[in-house]
């Protein structure tokens, strides 16, 4: 499994909104949220925790979106790499030998 890393600028007020709607989309794995080149926050998303288990981190967002007027959110998200192709055999094909 590889990583990708997308990030996105808010202000303060949408703050909360974006990450909100960040979990929604799934295959989140970490949530780094900075002011300038300093991070302010970063939550470690284990696979699958959505719903009441989310909250404690939602409501951390919510009180530094307070603190913040402008913002990068940087998101880590879980990519499936594509099955590789076997491997082609080097012999010969179509002639046998007598």
């Amino acid at each position: 499994m590889s990583h990708t890393w997308q990030t996105f600028k808010v202000k303060g007020d949408d703050l909360l909104k974006s990450v909100k709607q960040i979990l929604h989309e799934g295959n989140v794995r970490r949530i780094v949220i900075k002011q300038g080149s300093k991070t302010v926050v970063e939550f470690p998303m284990t696979v699958g925790v959505v719903g009441a288990l989310a909250a404690p981190a939602l409501a951390a967002v919510g009180a530094v979106a307070a603190l913040l007027t402008d913002c990068t959110i940087e998101v880590e998200r879980a990519t499936a790499m594509a099955p590789k192709a076997p491997p082609r055999s080097g012999g010969r094909r179509g002639k046998k030998k007598a």
